[in-house]
């Protein structure tokens, strides 16, 4: 398939990559920071399970110009949140009508927003449960596990995408998917605010139980609203909180069993706080802040990480000084 990686950041660069090297023929439209190197060294993409594969510059095509939508089979849209209305516009512009559009992003405003623009075309919202970071110039390092899931449609579009390092399967029950991803995506702001490794955060019980809170809080909105929530776990994401509290040796058995995680794997946010770019907490935390004003529940512990994030502290916070200073809280254990 001719397929454009619309928004070539860490997510679109590895995929893309892992992509082109199965045979499709892939463009990775970005910025000319990200492109340049791959231009002079091609894309190296690497995980926790010793994938090491490299894709030579003769096998993908690089553009800054939204023109080369023009030939798009299918476009995979990557951008960050905050860009996607852009983005939206560039497609509704330049690529043909009969192309699919899938949102590979975080939250589920993206899908919805890139509907209201491409109105009548074929948007599928997607989940991506892995986080990828950057580790050298045109070098990419899949840190957690997980397998891509997308919205059922026509033309068996996840056969033909999947590959044995980058499954895709589809649902018919994408938005509960996507709430089972958002809710577990609360993390970020916390990894964030910490400075540790998700590792470190994850055998920190005093982290951990703040995690729970700040989940079990999200999980009591999405069930007095009737918003169905899927597990990206084998456990109902009902219990995932009473996991999170659980003594660290305890944690620790039954995470292994359910999810990968590099050493030194860290949430994008976490990256973007660091290097003072925008985050998208707005659709995280801020969907649940959302759904509780609209539905007159209170969300202080969301609330209070949002704001903590907005603020955009220097350095890294200990946990005492997150817990949010309200009567209601309870007191989060130490380690």
């Amino acid at each position: 398939m001719r397929i454009v990686i619309a928004g070539a950041g860490s997510i679109g660069c590895y995929c893309g990559a892992l992509l082109a090297d199965a045979g499709h023929v892939v463009t990775l439209l970005g910025r000319a920071r990200v492109l340049q190197p791959i231009r002079e060294q091609g894309l190296t993409v690497t995980d926790f399970a010793d994938l090491d594969c490299h894709v030579p510059i003769a096998k993908l095509t690089l553009s800054e110009d939204p023109a080369c939508l023009e030939g798009a089979e299918l476009v995979i849209v990557t951008v960050k949140s905050g860009a996607t209305a852009e983005m939206a516009a560039l497609i509704a512009a330049h690529a043909p009508a009969n192309a699919p559009i899938v949102s590979w992003q975080n939250g589920l405003e993206n899908a919805r927003g890139l509907r209201a623009v491409l109105d009548g075309r074929d948007v599928r919202a997607g989940m991506v449960p892995f986080n990828v970071v950057p580790t050298n110039a045109a070098s990419y390092h899949r840190a957690t596990s997980g397998d891509i899931v997308i919205e059922q449609g026509k033309g068996d579009l996840a056969l033909h995408l999947s590959t044995p390092d980058l499954p895709v399967t589809e649902s018919d029950r994408i938005e509960a998917v996507q709430w089972g991803k958002l809710v577990i995506n609360l993390n970020n702001a916390l990894n964030a605010l910490s400075g540790l490794t998700l590792q470190n955060q994850l055998l920190d019980r005093s982290w951990r139980c703040l995690m729970a809170d700040q989940m079990a809080e999200a999980l009591r909105v999405l069930k007095a609203v009737g918003i169905e929530v899927a597990s990206t776990t084998p456990l109902p994401a009902w219990t995932t909180p009473h996991l999170m509290r659980l003594p660290t040796p305890i944690f620790s058995r039954i995470a292994a069993k359910m999810l990968t995680i590099d050493p030194n794997a860290r949430t994008s946010m976490a990256y973007d706080l660091m290097e003072g770019r925008p985050t998208e907490i707005d659709s995280l935390q801020g969907e649940i802040i959302k759904l509780g004003q609209i539905h007159a529940i209170p969300t202080p512990i969301n609330s209070h990480i949002c704001d903590l994030i907005h603020q955009a502290p220097r350095g890294p916070l200990a946990v005492d000084q997150v817990i949010p200073p309200i009567n209601q809280m309870r007191s989060v254990p130490r380690r």
